[in-house]
């Protein structure tokens, strides 16, 4: 088992990102983290502007210590227009951010889909 200093940060590997409305965007991300149970586990991911506005939060409530990576959604972000670029990261109970995250180009047009992988 790894220890909880040492399971390290969150880092996102994948998002693809949907546009569902006028500013309305829905995000499935994946993450890994190397989870040891309750005492350091990936507890949430956070979608931000580059001025570091919360746009969009997804609160994990128990550890993943089986599955790595994994896959979680959050549907309702809402985008404003001005707003052309957004940046995804994994937080965890230990160290809160860290690292790796995505900074990603926002879909211009409903339907549209962008996928990146770190």
């Amino acid at each position: 088992m790894v220890s909880a200093v040492h399971a390290g940060e969150t880092d996102v590997l994948i998002v693809v990102v949907k546009r569902t409305g006028d500013t309305e965007y829905h995000f499935d991300v994946t993450l890994r983290h190397a989870d040891t149970g309750w005492d350091h586990y990936a507890d949430k991911g956070k979608i931000r502007t580059e001025d570091d506005t919360i746009l969009g939060t997804r609160v994990r409530y128990h550890p993943h210590v089986n599955e790595q990576p994994f896959t979680r959604s959050l549907s309702g972000v809402h985008i404003p227009a001005e707003i052309k670029r957004v940046i995804i990261r994994g937080y965890d109970s230990v160290h809160d951010d860290g690292g790796q995250e995505i900074l990603m180009e926002r879909p211009q047009d409903r339907g549209d889909v962008i996928r990146k992988t770190r």
